[in-house]
């Protein structure tokens, strides 16, 4: 559904959501292994989702890494599509189409509008905290 780089950009800010603190920071290389993604695409990644220290801080330096603040991990999933433009996804037509409406529907718009709804909902009302939470309970995980 979302490009590689947005699914290592959800995993991404999960783990360091999870694994980091402002006192812990959490390096490149143990971002990249915590995720199973290559060190130099992480490092892509990690540049968009610490701009302007928005939704992952970032600080140089022998004490420096990632890691995201209480006030971010509050933020939703969708924040982290936002940040990876891939907000307008879930909105496209499924099959692509330019003009796909209630008025010129294409074979699966009704159903999709369905999914489309609940799937708005889940990456709004989750946070990235939620999510952490369920991987340190055990209850999920973002590496295989």
């Amino acid at each position: 559904m979302f490009s590689k780089a947005t699914e290592y950009a959800l995993r991404a800010t999960i783990y360091i959501a999870q694994k980091s603190s402002i006192e812990n920071k959490l390096s490149l290389d143990d971002v990249a292994t915590g995720i199973g993604s290559p060190r130099a695409f992480t490092a892509k990644i990690m540049q968009i989702l610490s701009k302007d220290n928005k939704l992952v801080s970032s600080t140089r330096g022998p004490n420096g890494g990632f890691y995201i603040s209480d006030k971010a991990k509050e933020q939703p999933i969708i924040a982290i599509l936002k940040c990876m433009n891939e907000r307008d996804i879930i909105d496209k037509c499924v099959l692509g189409l330019k003009k796909c409406s209630e008025k010129e529907p294409c074979p699966l718009h009704f159903q999709y509008k369905t999914i489309k709804a609940d799937l708005l909902g889940l990456f709004e009302l989750k946070s990235i905290q939620q999510l952490a939470n369920e991987i340190e309970d055990g209850n999920a995980t973002i590496s295989n």
